[in-house]
């Protein structure tokens, strides 16, 4: 198998029950022992999901370690890129296929690394498919 990308919806599926899902579910057991690629933004994105989801008291803490730990036991690997590099490569694929900038740079790096993709994401899955990349079945 190539190296996957996961976006955020993927990974808090994982986290919170009333978003769980069985792609979700399928995905994490596909990745055991493969290398998951993100983009820097993610970590970012998933921490604050989990802040609103506590604020708004969808988790517990308890539920939130658990979810850390079962992160850190995946092979996640952060890409970095330059800010030119970054926006310079988000910017055309958010504006040709109406994407987010947050759902560009999934796509960028899927692109860019000639990986698989797994999100939950409509959109993102359609521009995935019109750009030539995989969705992880």
């Amino acid at each position: 198998m190539s190296d996957v990308v996961i976006d955020a919806s993927v990974a808090l599926a994982w986290c919170l029950p009333d978003e769980g899902s069985e792609y979700a579910d399928r995905v994490l057991v596909a990745l055991k022992g493969q290398t998951v690629l993100v983009p820097a933004v993610w970590a970012l994105e998933v921490a604050n999901a989990m802040l609103v989801a506590e604020r708004r008291k969808r988790l517990k803490e308890p539920e939130i370690l658990r979810f850390v730990a079962l992160l850190e036991g995946l092979s996640i690997l952060e890409d970095h890129q330059t800010v030119g590099e970054s926006v310079g490569n988000v910017l055309p694929l958010a504006r040709d296929y109406g994407l987010s900038a947050y759902d560009a740079a999934y796509l960028e790096l899927a692109i860019r690394t000639n990986a698989q993709l797994a999100t939950l994401g409509r959109a993102l899955q359609k521009a995935a498919r019109r750009s030539g990349i995989a969705i992880l079945p």
